[in-house]
């Protein structure tokens, strides 16, 4: 064999082992560096807590665990989101967020739309060849997933795309298994339409309930909190929000620029959500809401998904997270707050959704009281989700 020849077979060899490792180590270690259990210490949960606790209806408005390559229905070691641990921490229902595009250098302050890094994991993960560089297909593909996970679970997990489903679902939970988790899909951004309005009934078809305008960047429906324009609505995003609201769709203003949230709410004739959000008051930054926005947000019967992570509440302990809610109550009442973790955002949180009764316990440290602990923890969010749906 000539030298060149064994150059050539030493050459393939490198890119063999190179894209094995592509396709079975990239994807985990990902998941495993950008979704993080911090190492605060957690105060104990008292007993009263833990009764109480179990006897709530608990909404959590966004997590994205379909992005990542893991077994829902399998207690995972890494991560936020699981089904065992959805269980294990008394969610009723979870808002499923999928992300179609991410662009390179996200950050909270300017990003292109025109550039996407999110196909590296969707390869990595082994996702179809067709989701690669399809948006629409990626946001179809995470849908499939969480069916998937609705069957292998038997019946654990139970899809809700009705109003009557839903009210169902909270009174059969109450009523006779408390390890049932409800699960509604809601996308990140309706780039993937590519200005087709037609392409809305695509995603309404596979069980999407809930859509956010923007992401990380501008797009044809309008400007993001952290866009280059951060624009207000345009003409084919209002023809979106009325074609949603016809649908049964329920719109989400997390990641809308100020100007968009003003003009969304001038049009909006339901209850909107902020699924995942802070607040500036607590914790500035562009992400996050104005004391105005929330007022606008209330007077539109609205509720604000306070969020787990460091930019939103910028203190990722129970208690930083009780004192952004407390804000929203002073302001606007009690009954326009829910929880919107992020769980599985590429986040560092301070507990996983096993933990959830570290919430409660925080809110009863601050003083809030039982109705208004109910509210937060998820009846507000019913509420909302309700008078939406279909």
């Amino acid at each position: 064999m000539t030298f060149l020849a064994r150059l050539i077979k030493v050459v393939l060899l490198l890119a063999v082992i190179a894209l094995i490792g592509f396709f079975t180590v990239v994807a985990g270690y990902a998941d495993r560096q950008r979704n993080r259990v911090s190492r605060v210490p957690l105060p104990p949960v008292d007993s009263a807590t833990r009764a109480l606790h179990a006897e709530l209806n608990i909404v959590d408005l966004h997590a994205d665990p379909l992005l990542w390559a893991r077994d829902l229905t399998q207690r995972n070691t890494h991560g936020h989101v699981d089904v065992p641990r959805l269980i294990e921490g008394n969610v009723a229902v979870q808002l499923f967020g999928v992300v179609t595009q991410v662009p390179p250098g996200q950050n909270y302050q300017s990003n292109p739309a025109d550039r996407d890094r999110l196909w590296m994991l969707v390869a990595a993960s082994r996702w179809p060849v067709e989701t690669w560089n399809n948006l629409l297909q990626r946001a179809l593909y995470q849908a499939s997933r969480l069916e998937q996970a609705s069957r292998d679970s038997r019946g654990t997990v139970v899809l809700i795309r009705s109003r009557q489903e839903l009210e169902s679902f909270v009174r059969i939970r109450a009523r006779d298994n408390q390890r049932l988790v409800g699960g509604i899909l809601a996308v990140e951004g309706l780039h993937a339409l590519g200005g087709n309005l037609a392409r809305l009934d695509t995603l309404f078809s596979a069980g999407f309930r809930v859509a956010g305008l923007t992401h990380f960047f501008d797009n044809e429906l309008g400007g993001s909190s952290a866009g280059l324009a951060k624009t207000g609505l345009s003409a084919f995003g209002r023809e979106v929000v009325r074609r949603m609201e016809e649908l049964g769709m329920v719109v989400d203003l997390a990641h809308a620029s100020p100007q968009l949230i003003d003009e969304v709410l001038a049009v909006a004739r339901k209850p909107v959500i902020v699924s995942h959000t802070g607040v500036q008051a607590t914790c500035p930054g562009p992400r996050n809401l104005s004391d105005s926005a929330i007022r606008r947000i209330a007077a539109n019967g609205g509720v604000i998904g306070i969020g787990f992570w460091d930019a939103a509440v910028c203190d990722i302990s129970p208690a930083g997270i009780a004192k952004a809610l407390r804000h929203v109550v002073g302001l606007v009442g009690a009954q326009h707050v829910a929880l919107g973790s992020d769980f599985d955002g590429a986040t560092t949180t301070a507990f996983d959704v096993s933990q959830m009764g570290q919430i409660t316990q925080a809110l009863k440290d601050a003083r809030f009281t039982q109705p208004e602990i109910r509210g937060i923890m998820g009846e507000n969010a019913l509420r909302v989700l309700g008078s939406g749906l279909p």
